[in-house]
C-alpha cells in the first residue's frame, strides 16, 4: 500500500484520493476509463529479489504463506506480525534498519518474532477465500504455540481481529496498527468502496483470470511516488548516502507487487468494505458468526494523525467494538501518514518501542480474563 501523488495520471482518468487504496482506486479508474484497460494482457510476477532485514528462516510452508521465523531465542512469549495482504509484499514489516517492525519489537525485548509472508496468488489460488487465510493463520499459530501476541498491520489488522474473535484463547494480546474495521466511519477507503458499482470489481477479477493482478494495478496507478512522499513515509532525509540506498530499496519494494485471489478480493470489497460486516456483527468466519465482544484480550491501537487511508478516528473506533475492558486498551496517535506507521523512523523510535514494552509488561488480572 504505497503512497503516491494523484495529480498526474498515467492512464485515462485520474486516481482518486490515495492510490494506497488498492482495490477501490483501481475500480474507480476502471470506471473512469470505460474499461479501456480490460483489453490489456495479464502480467507475470516473480519472487521477491529483496533480502529481508532481519535474519530469518522459513518455519512453515502453507498454501497462502511462508511463515517466517525471525526469533533470536527458542523460549519466551511469541509475537506474530500479520502483514497486510494487499498490493505489496510482507517486507513492509521488515523494510530496513530503523524502519522495521520486527527489529523494533526485538530491540524492545520481544525475542520470538514471526511474520506472515503472504504468497502472490497463482491461477490455482483464485478460489481461496478469507476463510483460507484464517485457516492457515490458525495452522501457523498452532505451529508457533498458542497463545501468541498478534500484531496486525493495516489489512492484517482486521484479519487478526477476526482471528482473535474466532479463537480468543489463542491470542494473548492484540496490536492493531492503522487497521480499518468500522467502515461506517468516513474515509477515502469507505467512500471509494461505496461509490464504485459491484460489477466493476467483478470485471477486475474477470480481467485477471480469477485473480486481481497487482502488477497491472500498479501500472495503472498515477505517477510514481515523489521524493516528498517517500520522505514522509520513511520519516527521514534522503539526501545522504544511506538515504539514497533507502530510496532505491523503496523503489524496488514498490515495484514488487502481489496478485490477490479473486474470491478473497471480492469478499473483502463486498463483505468488509461495502457491507461493513465485521463491525456490524454479521461476518461469518470458519463456520461461526463473529462477535467482536468475544475479544477480551488486552489491545493496543496505533493510528496516524496524517493517515488519510485509515483515519485516526476509524483506527481508534475499534476500542468501542470489542469486549476488552477499557482499562486494558492502550492507544497512541502518531504524527504519521499510513505507510509511516510501519516504515517511519520517528514512529519506530517512539511508539514501536512502547508497543514492545507493552507486550512485555505484566497486566495483573488480564491474562486470567482473556484465557
Amino acid at each position: 500500500m504505497v503512497e503516491r501523488s494523484a495529480k498526474q495520471p498515467r492512464g485515462p482518468g485520474h486516481a482518486p484520493d490515495d492510490p494506497r487504496l488498492w482495490p477501490f482506486a483501481a475500480a474507480q479508474l476502471a470506471m473512469d476509463a470505460c474499461f479501456w484497460w480490460l483489453e490489456r494482457g495479464p502480467a507475470k510476477q516473480g519472487e521477491s529479489s529483496l533480502p529481508w532485514t532481519t535474519p530469518n528462516s522459513v518455519a512453515l510452508e502453507l498454501a497462502t504463506m511462508q511463515l517466517r521465523d525471525c526469533s533470536r531465542t527458542r523460549s519466551g512469549q511469541p509475537a506474530l506480525v500479520c502483514a497486510p495482504y494487499a498490493l505489496h509484499r510482507a517486507l513492509i514489516a521488515d523494510f530496513a534498519p530503523g524502519h522495521s517492525v520486527v527489529q523494533s519489537l526485538q530491540e524492545g525485548g520481544v525475542d520470538r518474532v514471526y511474520v506472515t509472508d503472504w504468497r502472490s496468488a497463482t491461477p490455482s489460488m483464485r478460489y481461496l477465500s478469507i476463510d483460507s487465510y484464517l485457516a492457515d493463520l490458525n495452522v501457523a499459530i498452532d505451529e508457533i504455540g498458542a497463545p501468541v501476541d498478534l500484531v496486525g498491520l493495516c489489512q492484517g489488522g482486521w484479519l487478526s481481529l477476526l482471528y482473535a474473535a474466532r479463537f480468543p484463547a489463542k491470542v494473548r494480546r492484540l496490536v492493531l496498527v492503522g487497521a480499518p474495521v468500522d467502515l461506517s466511519i468516513d474515509s477515502s477507503l469507505s467512500r471509494l468502496a461505496r461509490n464504485a458499482p459491484e460489477q466493476v470489481y467483478d470485471q477486475l477479477v474477470s480481467r485477471g483470470g480469477g485473480n486481481v493482478s497487482g502488477e497491472e494495478m500498479l501500472r495503472f496507478w498515477s505517477k510514481a511516488p515523489s521524493r516528498d512522499d517517500i520522505v514522509a513515509a520513511l520519516q527521514r532525509d534522503l539526501s545522504d548516502e544511506q538515504g539514497t540506498a533507502l530510496l532505491a530499496r523503496f523503489d524496488r519494494w514498490n515495484a514488487e507487487t502481489l496478485n490477490l485471489p479473486g474470491t478473497y478480493y471480492l469478499e473483502i470489497v463486498n463483505g468488509i468494505f461495502r457491507e461493513n460486516r465485521i463491525a456490524g456483527g454479521s461476518f461469518v468466519a470458519l463456520g461461526r458468526q463473529i462477535h467482536l465482544k468475544d475479544v477480551v484480550a488486552p489491545i493496543f491501537l496505533l493510528a496516524g494523525l496524517d493517515d488519510d487511508v485509515v483515519p485516526a478516528t476509524q483506527a481508534l473506533a475499534t476500542a468501542g467494538l470489542v469486549g476488552t475492558p477499557p482499562a486494558f486498551i492502550a492507544a497512541a496517535s502518531e504524527p504519521s501518514n499510513h505507510l509511516g506507521l510501519f516504515m517511519g523512523a520517528r514512529t519506530h523510535a517512539h511508539v514501536w518501542r512502547r508497543i514492545a514494552g507493552w507486550l512485555r509488561d505484566d497486566l495483573p488480572g488480564v491474562l486470567a480474563r482473556s484465557a
